[in-house]
């Protein structure tokens, strides 16, 4: 299961959703691209400083202040976070 936490300076992903082999699991794959996407939205789309770690089935991303562009993005990826959770409960909680 992939896991989300919110924090007031950031979001912690962590964890595997398990629905499919490696290479062929769709729940990992869209976590994955909504992840990315905010990430680099972040860094190209806005002056916020973030800071983000990347490892084996973690990612840790850490932001201060956000600015009303930030917020939208952050705001957007739990769409998208949600809109998954909810086609596939059971694989992806957010905490």
């Amino acid at each position: 299961m992939i896991a989300i936490s919110v924090r007031k300076d950031g979001i912690e992903i962590h964890g595997h959703a398990g629905y499919a082999e490696a290479g062929k699991d769709i729940v990992c794959a869209g976590m994955t691209a909504l992840t990315q996407t905010l990430v680099r939205s972040m860094q190209r789309l806005t002056r916020n400083r973030i800071e983000y770690e990347v490892s084996l089935g973690r990612v840790d991303i850490h932001y201060g202040n956000l600015s009303e562009e930030g917020k939208l993005l952050v705001d957007s990826f739990f769409i998208g976070v949600c809109l998954i959770a909810d086609e596939f409960p059971g694989y992806v909680r957010i905490e």
